[in-house]
């Protein structure tokens, strides 16, 4: 070992040492604000402590930060302000830009700041900017730990508004910020402390560091701030503002008998109320949902609901409370009217019926959300949602005569949560979802209540959760779900035990997602991780996972499953994980049937899985994947490969490619036919699947960008035997049904050119096309995944064209004015 080595690892053991200190920063008070011009120069900046001596989270921890950074913290009775200055030689800062919320694995430096305004050590605000004045901003909490690894420590949809400049020097790079009380929520106290981060990554050397130390062997993110004291008598002026707009565009939609063309045009108005320091109310008057990124939809061979990520704004800002007990889908409010299918296969059915109207989605007469923490630190949420009753109209050809179908009953979504937190990360919460339909449609209720516990040092954790719910309506039922969970959640060895029980009429649909009820599991985990670097890696870890499961009634056994995995990053920042899955012996299926206590049988199956990825700072990165899977019994084989790259033209723009390819041989599943009497008719096939998807950005500047996402999908299915099952899920012999094969495409292009014109103001023009009428369409004599690409854009597509103007206005602004 050279004296070199000698001399770094007690300065390594001393760093820690040293640094592990809970580090103060003293709030100061200010009578005139600064000019968020990314200079600081202003009086409000002058004898201001500093925090600086930044340490390493990654890629060694406890180590000094390479670069010096210094910032400052200011505040009055408006807004919190912000400045640092970020030394470093200005030819070596990366400055690319991008979309907002989009900085992580692009080539671009940024600093962030954290707020724990209720200092209970699990709820916070994440504010960010990049060094081409891009920003970020994310909801801290419990639930919301996103992935830390990777940069990311929140819920990163939710949008503050919030000032920031950026300004390079000749020895590095000033970011000055400021952060309205509109943007936050704190206790209402004379004297109050917060707790504090800062953080800055340099992304050429893919360096984070922090101003209080991240240790990741610690569980937790927000319980490793350190303080930002002495905030005193702050008198907020009234946080009140107003977001009108207004939105109008075309859509012209394929149907059986040409296409049924739409004028678009809608306005309303959202609205933000800062009740007091600590609850807001949030509300959409007649909101508008129409500029939001396609599904990703497949064709669903499984009998489980295919959840799609939510992409309306109001539903994913600050939501974070409400599914903290994990019982809020919103995908359910608004979601596709239940009878809208039945008014199109109808006109399928029947050409003497033609549509004149039929509305995809459920229009929303408002929504509320109202949330907040008090002094307490106790969590209030309501939220509040009434969905209008939707109709199509439909045409008989012959007569004329039109009429007037309800295809969604007039609805109301609740929910109410209480959280309070207590001290070492430990919580109790209440939550209640509750939807009620017009008539002799569903009602439902769901009742939950969450534990958590951490003991002082923050090592072992205990977590306990019990739901009960209650459906009204024809045939009334309800139903519990319980979950116990241990576990050592901090150091390099960690474990985790977790038993579960959902009986078999617990159901959350109506406001929730359930994917399967009936079940009894319990998991072992076992877990070790690397955090600093060693000989080859700069971090990995290992794990080991066992999974028993029951049905819960009757009791009944499932299925073992096994999981070996294994995640490293190299030197030179590639990433491989490797998966191992086994499931040994018959496994019994009580849901591929749809058929009661049926279940399907199958034998022993191995698969091994493997991703990657290279360097993301090059201008080419690259991702890779690769499956095998294995199920001898059946000569059942399962090979799939992804692959993806994005390149980086320049600062500016950036095209991504990602394919994802899929072959199974043998694959045994329910063939949706039935016998006579009503016995599941199982079948053997082969079955193709292949995603492209094709997006880009180009940025004009950091307040101007154009967006692009196309997606194909193509998945062909042919059948080669058919069964019935018997009574013990074993096959019988086999027979053949002609016409069941399948060769779907799903196509959909979304392109946005967004400018954000002023703080919170908003001009959007967007355009959307699709495949089809149903945006599912099967091809014929089609056998390979170019010539099903070819053959869409011989069909009918829809086009919709829409713009988008929200305006911003604060109240106090406009009372200045006037």
């Amino acid at each position: 070992m050279t004296l070199k080595k000698y001399i770094c690892l007690p300065l390594i053991l001393l760093c820690g040492q040293s640094f592990s200190q809970y580090r103060t920063l003293q709030a100061v008070k200010i009578a005139q604000a600064p000019k968020i011009d990314g200079n600081l120069n202003d009086a409000a900046w002058v004898n201001v402590s500093e925090a600086s001596d930044f340490i390493q989270n990654f890629p060694t921890y406890g180590l000094p930060a390479s670069q010096k950074t210094e910032v400052k913290l200011v505040y009055d009775n408006t807004a919190v302000y912000v400045g640092a200055y970020l030394h470093d030689d200005p030819a070596l800062i990366r400055k690319q830009m991008t979309a907002r919320d989009a900085e992580q694995q692009n080539d671009v430096d940024y600093f962030s700041v954290f707020f724990d305004t209720y200092n209970d050590h699990q709820n916070g605000f994440q504010f960010l900017v990049t060094s081409a004045n891009v920003q970020s901003d994310a909801r801290l909490g419990p639930n919301l730990g996103g992935h830390i690894e990777f940069g990311e420590y929140g819920d990163k949809t939710w949008d503050a508004v919030w000032d920031s400049k950026v300004n390079m020097k000749p020895d590095g790079w000033v970011v000055e910020m400021r952060i309205p009380y509109i943007s936050l929520r704190f206790a209402n106290k004379d004297i109050q402390n917060w707790g504090l981060q800062l953080l800055r990554s340099v992304r050429r050397t893919n360096e984070k560091t922090f101003w209080n130390p991240f240790d990741p062997k610690v569980n937790g993110f927000i319980n490793q701030f350190g303080e930002f004291q002495g905030l005193e008598k702050i008198l907020p002026p009234l946080r009140l503002s107003f977001s009108p707009y207004v939105s109008t565009g075309v859509r012209s939609t394929p149907v059986s008998s040409g296409y049924l063309n739409e004028w678009l045009r809608n306005g309303g108005m959202d609205v933000k109320w800062g009740i007091n320091e600590s609850l807001t109310l949030d509300a959409t008057l007649v909101p508008d949902f129409g500029q939001v990124i396609s599904d990703n939809a497949v064709n669903n061979l499984t009998p489980y609901e295919i959840k799609f990520q939510e992409n309306r704004p109001f539903f994913t800002e600050g939501t974070e409370l409400f599914n903290k007990a994990g019982l809020f889908y919103s995908r359910r409010v608004g979601s596709v009217p239940t009878g809208y299918f039945d008014i199109r296969d109808s006109a399928d059915n029947d050409p003497n019926i033609e549509i004149v109207k039929n509305p995809s989605k459920t229009q929303l007469f408002n929504a509320i959300k109202f949330s907040g923490r008090t002094r307490k630190k106790l969590g209030i949420g309501v939220f509040n949602a009434v969905a209008a009753p939707m109709h199509a109209i439909i045409r008989n050809k012959t007569s004329g005569n039109e009429t007037k179908i309800e295809t969604e009953p007039l609805a109301n979504y609740n929910i109410i949560v209480l959280d309070q937190s207590f001290k070492g990360r430990s919580y109790l919460t209440f939550t209640n979802t509750n939807v009620m339909r017009n008539g002799g449609g569903r009602d439902a209720n769901v009742t939950a209540l969450d534990v958590a516990l951490f003991d002082k040092k923050n090592i072992h954790a205990f977590n306990s959760t019990a739901r009960y719910s209650k459906i009204w309506g024809t045939n009334p039922y309800d139903g519990f779900n319980t979950t116990l969970r241990y576990g050592k959640v901090s150091g390099n060895w960690q474990y985790l035990f977790t038993n579960n029980i959902i009986s078999e009429n617990y159901d959350p649909n109506d406001l929730g997602i359930l994917f399967a009820p009936n079940d009894v599991s319990n998991t072992a985990s076992f877990t070790y991780k690397q955090f600093t670097p060693t000989k080859n890696f700069l971090t990995y870890s290992y794990s080991l996972t066992a999974k028993l499961k029951y049905l819960y009634k009757p009791y009944a056994y499932n299925r073992l499953n096994i999981t070996g995995s294994a995640f490293w990053v190299f030197k030179n920042f590639w990433d491989v994980s490797l998966n191992t899955y086994l499931s040994p012996g018959w496994a019994h299926d009580y849901f591929e049937l749809r058929t009661g206590e049926r279940y399907l049988s199958y034998p022993t199956n191995i698969a091994f899985v493997m991703n990657g990825s290279t360097d993301s700072r090059k201008k080419l990165y690259v991702r890779f994947g690769a499956a095998f899977a294995r199920s001898p019994k059946y000569d059942n084989t399962l090979y799939s490969i992804s692959f993806g790259m994005r390149y980086r033209f320049n600062n500016k723009f950036n095209l991504d490619l990602q394919t994802d390819s899929k072959f199974e041989t043998n694959q045994l599943g329910y063939a949706f036919i039935r016998e006579p009497n009503g016995d599941p008719i199982v079948g053997f096939r082969d079955n193709r699947e292949f995603i492209s998807v094709l997006s880009g950005i180009y940025n004009f500047n950091s307040k101007l960008n154009l967006t692009l996402r196309a997606r194909h999908y193509w998945n062909k299915i042919n059948y080669k035997s058919f069964h019935d099952v018997d009574s013990k899920g074993y096959l019988l012999p086999p027979t053949f049904i002609p016409g069941q094969d399948g060769n779907v495409n799903i196509f959909n292009l979304d392109a946005f050119l967004t400018w954000d014109f002023r703080l919170g103001s908003r001009l959007v023009a967007g355009y959307k096309n699709w495949l089809g009428d149903n945006e599912m369409v099967s091809l014929s004599g089609k056998n390979n995944y170019l010539k099903n690409l070819g053959g869409i854009f011989d069909l009918r597509h829809g086009n919709e064209f829409t713009v988008r103007f929200i305006y911003f206005l604060d109240y106090n602004q406009l009372r200045k004015k006037h």
